[in-house]
């Protein structure tokens, strides 16, 4: 009987598989490329989600820019008429930006400026904040850089 359980015992030594040690080592180096690459992808997000709203920008102030050729003033394009807020639909009609509220912030006969404010989530630890365009093309962020 003691043959026979030394016997089954031998065949255990020649199994395969992982020891705890080569498991640990291996959660560990997955645990640090997690590390390294999920702030470097929340980071890529953020840049894309601001390239979004940077294009939008233009795009509104393109829409602001042929009102104005047909009605030689920047005013009255934002909801209800008025001259500041949210864009008309007519302003919006083919934007979609998810992350990023667009709004006239000052409009006058002659000039405009537009901004780009991150939305609470994502957005909102974005290095550039608010983005602005105006009439003359000048574009600012929080940064030099942003644009």
């Amino acid at each position: 009987m003691f043959k026979r359980s030394l016997k089954s015992w031998e065949g255990c030594a020649s199994q395969r598989g992982f020891t705890l040690m080569e498991m640990m080592i291996a959660v560990a180096i997955i645990g640090i490329l997690a590390a390294v690459a999920i702030p470097s992808y929340q980071k890529y997000v953020q840049k894309t989600h601001r390239t979004d709203a940077q294009a939008a920008l233009v795009e509104m102030a393109q829409t602001m820019e042929r009102s104005y050729a047909r009605t030689y003033t920047y005013k009255a394009l934002a909801v209800g008429g008025a001259d500041s807020g949210t864009p008309s639909a007519a302003i919006l009609r083919d934007i979609k930006v998810e992350h990023y509220a667009l709004t006239i912030s000052a409009a006058t006969a002659n000039t405009y400026t537009l901004t780009a404010t991150p939305k609470a989530g994502v957005q909102s630890s974005d290095r550039c904040g608010t983005m602005t365009i105006n009439n003359a093309g000048t574009k600012t962020g929080a940064e030099a850089d942003c644009w």
